[in-house]
C-alpha cells in the first residue's frame, strides 16, 4: 500500500457499493472489491470499530456486504472472528506492523490453522512460535486460567461453515483490544483506563519460557516450574544423552523400549498438560465430549495445572515396569517415613557441605526456598509478573503463601558473569543491617538454577521517576533531598558503620529503590567488593559497573576505593537534582555531559540552572544551591581531594559554608559507548538496552 503523506486523501463509496480510498490527483490507492446490484450502498463505521458496507434497503441492518472485521491488521476488537469461513475460503488472522511507525506488514502472525484439529497458532515467518493447545469446549490449553476473568467471555466455534474464535465483553463500557506486538513478538490484551488515557496490559502470551514451540523435541515434555525444564515423557529417554545434559533439547526424546504390536501394547496416562501439537491428529467429534487422537512424535507438550490427560501408547513391558516402580515408592512412602526423614537430614548436610567446600563457609543466616514455592510465588515466572531485566537476569514479583510480597532475581545462564557475583551479593548483603539498604528474604539455589529473593518495593526505583517527564513532578524538592539523605546514610553505612568495609561500585539511580513511602534503599551489590583492616584502595583487571557513574580513576587504571563510590553518588546527586541522566544528557547550545554542564553554569554563577525546572519553587533554593557544591566536590579529578561520605552527610546536615570546588573530572567527554551497562535491577520497566561493561587489560 502507497501511504498518503498529505490531506488529499478521499474515502468515498460509489453507487456499485464498491468503497475507495483515493490519493493526489483522484488516484486509487486502495478499494474493496465491487458489490454488485446494491440498491441503496451504506457505509457507516459502527460503535464496534467495525466499518461496514450494506445494502439500506436491506431490512436487516446486520446484513453485511463487506466488513473492515473481515480483513484484521495487528489488532483484534471484541466481535471480531479470528479464524475462517468455510463457505467462501476466507482467513481473517493477525498481522504485526513492521514497528510502531511502520504499517506494511511484519513477520509475525496469529490465527487458526486448520490442519489436524483447529487450534490458535502464532508463527514469525513460516516457523510455529507458539500454540494455544486444543479447544475443549472451555478453553484453550493454555488459557483456561482467564477464562473467568471480569472483562471478557470467549468461545470457539467449529462446524462446516466457519471456525473461528472470538471475544465478547462483559460490561460493554470497558474497552478491550488484543494488539499483536512485533517488536516482544507477543500478543497483549489490554484495557482502556479512561483515568490515566492508557492501555493497561491484562494478559501477555507468549509469557512462560516453556510457550515457545517445541523447546523440548518431540516426546519432551516442558514445566516452567522445575528445573531443567524439560524432561522426557514418562518410558521415553533423550535421544541424544550428551546434548539433552547440556541443555539441548531440540533432538527430544524417543521410547525406552521399541512398540510391539504383536506382543501388545499399552497406555500410560500423562497428567495435565498442554495437548501436543495438532498437526497429526484427528478428532471424533460424534463422541459427545470429543476424542483426539495423536499419530508418530508428540510436540510440544507443557506441563500444565489447567491443562488435560493424555494417555501415551508404551510398550507392554514398559508399562508393567512403571506399575512395578509406582507400587515400590509407594511402599517405600507409607513403611519407611523415619528413614525418609533421615535422607532429608543427611540430603541437607551434604547440600551444607558442598556449599562449604565451595567456599561458603560462614553462615548466610539466610532463609533457603524451594524452587516450588518461589515458581508458585511468580506464577511460574509469568512474563506479567516480570518487573525488569539486567545484565544478570530477570526480576520478578511475587506473593508468597503468608501474603508476603517478593522480588526475585534469577540469575541468568548466559551471563558470564553470574555465579560469582550471585555469590558474593549473598555473603555480603546478608551481613547488611540499615534502613537504607534494600533487605533480602532468602535464596533459591536448584541445580544450575540460582535466585535471590528480596523485599518489594512498590515504587520500584528511583530512575523510573526522576527521568520520568510525568513522575518526575511527583518528587519535589523536599522528597529528593530525604532521598538524597537517605542514599548518603546509606552508603556511609557501608564504607564506615558496617562489619565489613564495602565498596558497591555499582550506585546509580537504577539501583536505588523506594518503598511505599518514598525512601530510599540502595540494592544490588552482585559487584560489590570488601575491604579488610586498613585497606582502603584496590586495584582490579576486570572493570565492571555502569558507564556513566565509574570515577575516572576506575574507568581508566582499574583502581577502586571508597572515593570511587563517592565518584558515583555526586553523579547520581546531579542527576536528582537535574532529573536528566549524565550520560546521554544533551544541551542545545554545547556540547559536553551533565558533568561539563553544571560546572559550566557553577563558573557563570548561574548554578541553580542546571535544577529541575520546577524545584526552585518547591522548596529551599540555598539547600539546592548546597546539593549542587557537594555533588561537584564529589566529582573531583582526583580521589584524594573528594570528601568521604561521612563528610558528606555532615555536609548536607549543616549551614556552615562549604569549600568552592575545582574543576571536576570529566572523563565521559568523547562517550566511546553508546549504551549504558548495568549489573541488573528489578526497578526499571525496561532495562533492556543496559549491558555489563567489562574492561580487561593485562597487568
Amino acid at each position: 500500500m502507497t501511504p498518503i503523506n498529505d490531506s488529499t486523501g478521499l474515502l468515498k463509496i460509489e453507487t456499485s457499493g464498491r468503497v475507495v480510498l483515493q490519493g493526489q490527483n483522484r488516484t486509487t490507492v486502495w478499494s474493496i472489491n465491487s458489490t454488485q446490484g446494491v440498491g441503496n450502498p451504506i457505509l457507516q463505521l459502527l460503535d464496534s470499530g467495525n466499518l461496514v458496507v450494506r445494502d439500506g434497503k436491506d431490512g436487516n441492518l446486520e446484513n453485511y456486504l463487506w466488513q473492515s472485521f473481515d480483513y484484521p491488521t495487528d489488532t483484534m476488537l471484541p466481535g471480531m472472528k479470528l479464524g475462517w469461513d468455510l463457505r467462501n475460503n476466507l482467513s481473517r488472522r493477525l498481522t504485526a506492523w513492521k514497528n510502531a511507525d511502520d504499517p506494511s506488514p511484519g513477520d509475525l502472525t496469529y490465527g487458526v490453522e486448520l490442519q489436524g484439529n483447529p487450534e490458535m497458532v502464532m508463527r514469525k515467518g513460516s516457523q510455529k512460535y507458539f500454540r494455544s493447545g486444543l479447544w475443549n469446549g472451555d478453553g484453550f490449553s493454555v488459557s483456561q486460567n482467564y477464562r473467568n476473568n471480569p472483562v471478557y467471555t470467549t468461545d470457539f466455534v467449529w462446524n462446516e461453515e466457519e471456525v473461528y474464535y472470538i471475544y465478547l465483553l462483559k460490561n460493554k463500557s470497558v474497552m478491550s483490544r488484543v494488539f499483536l506486538n512485533q517488536t516482544e513478538g507477543v500478543v497483549d490484551r489490554s484495557t482502556w483506563n479512561p483515568e490515566t488515557q492508557t492501555w493497561n496490559l491484562f494478559i501477555t502470551i507468549p509469557n512462560l519460557y516453556c510457550d515457545r514451540y517445541g523447546l523440548c523435541g518431540a516426546n519432551g515434555n516442558c514445566d516452567s516450574s522445575s528445573l531443567p525444564f524439560c524432561q522426557c515423557l514418562k518410558a521415553f529417554k533423550p535421544k541424544s544423552l550428551e546434548s539433552w545434559n547440556s541443555n539441548d533439547w531440540s533432538q527430544g526424546c524417543i521410547h525406552n523400549k521399541p512398540l510391539n504390536c504383536q506382543k501388545g501394547d499399552k497406555f500410560i496416562r500423562i497428567k495435565s498438560v498442554k495437548t501436543p501439537d495438532a498437526t497429526h491428529s484427528w478428532v471424533n467429534k460424534r463422541t459427545g465430549s470429543g476424542c483426539a487422537m495423536w499419530f508418530g512424535d508428540l510436540m510440544d507438550i507443557q506441563q500444565y495445572k489447567f491443562g488435560q490427560d493424555l494417555y501415551i501408547r508404551v510398550s507392554a513391558s514398559e508399562s508393567e515396569e512403571l506399575r512395578n516402580k509406582h507400587k515400590m515408592q509407594l511402599a517405600l512412602i507409607i513403611a519407611t517415613p523415619l528413614a525418609v526423614l533421615s535422607g532429608l537430614l543427611v540430603g541437607s548436610y551434604y547440600i551444607w557441605r558442598k556449599l562449604k567446600d565451595k567456599g561458603e563457609n560462614e553462615d548466610l543466616e539466610l532463609e533457603v526456598f524451594e524452587l516450588r514455592t518461589i515458581s508458585r510465588a511468580t506464577d511460574g515466572f509469568s512474563f506479567n509478573n516480570k518487573l525488569g531485566e539486567g545484565g544478570f537476569g530477570p526480576v520478578y514479583k511475587g506473593t508468597l503463601p503468608n501474603g508476603q510480597e517478593i522480588a526475585v532475581k534469577r540469575l541468568s545462564k548466559s551471563s558470564g558473569q553470574g555465579m560469582n557475583e550471585f555469590r558474593n551479593e549473598v555473603k555480603l548483603i546478608a551481613k547488611l543491617q540499615h534502613q537504607n539498604l534494600v533487605r533480602i528474604l532468602g535464596c533459591c539455589i536448584h541445580g544450575e538454577e540460582k535466585m535471590l529473593v528480596y523485599e518489594y518495593m512498590p515504587n520500584r526505583s528511583l530512575d523510573s521517576f526522576i527521568f520520568d517527564e510525568t513522575r518526575r513532578k511527583v518528587l519535589d524538592w523536599p522528597k529528593r533531598f530525604q532521598i538524597i539523605c537517605g542514599i548518603a546514610r546509606g552508603l556511609l553505612y557501608l564504607h564506615q558503620d558496617s562489619r565489613l568495609r564495602i565498596i558497591h561500585r555499582d550506585l546509580k539511580a537504577g539501583n536505588v529503590l523506594l518503598d511505599s513511602e518514598m525512601n530510599p534503599k540502595i540494592s544490588d551489590f552482585g559487584l560489590a567488593r570488601t575491604f579488610g583492616g586498613e585497606q582502603t584502595e584496590a586495584n582490579t583487571n576486570r572493570v565492571v559497573g555502569t558507564y556513566g557513574y565509574m570515577a575516572p580513576e576506575y574507568a581508566i587504571d582499574g583502581l577502586f576505593s571508597v572515593k570511587s563510590d563517592v565518584f558515583s553518588f555526586g553523579i547520581l546527586l546531579l542527576e536528582i537534582i537535574g532529573g536528566t541522566k549524565n550520560r546521554g544528557f544533551s544541551h542545545p547550545d554545547h556540547s559536553g555531559n551533565l558533568i561539563e554542564h553544571a560546572w559550566r553554569l557553577w563558573k557563570e554563577g548561574n548554578p541553580l540552572e542546571v535544577a529541575d525546572d520546577f524545584l526552585p519553587d518547591t522548596g529551599n533554593e540555598s539547600e539546592i544551591l548546597r546539593c549542587i557544591n557537594i555533588s561537584l566536590l564529589c566529582l573531583q579529578q582526583h580521589p584524594e581531594e573528594r570528601p568521604t561520605m561521612s563528610l558528606v552527610v555532615l555536609m548536607l546536615g549543616s549551614e556552615n559554608e562549604l569549600p568552592p570546588p575545582k574543576q571536576p573530572g570529566f572523563f565521559l567527554h568523547k562517550r566511546p559507548f553508546e549504551t549504558d551497562s548495568s549489573s541488573g535491577n528489578y526497578g526499571s520497566s525496561s532495562s533492556k538496552n543496559e549491558v555489563t561493561l567489562s574492561l580487561l587489560e593485562p597487568r
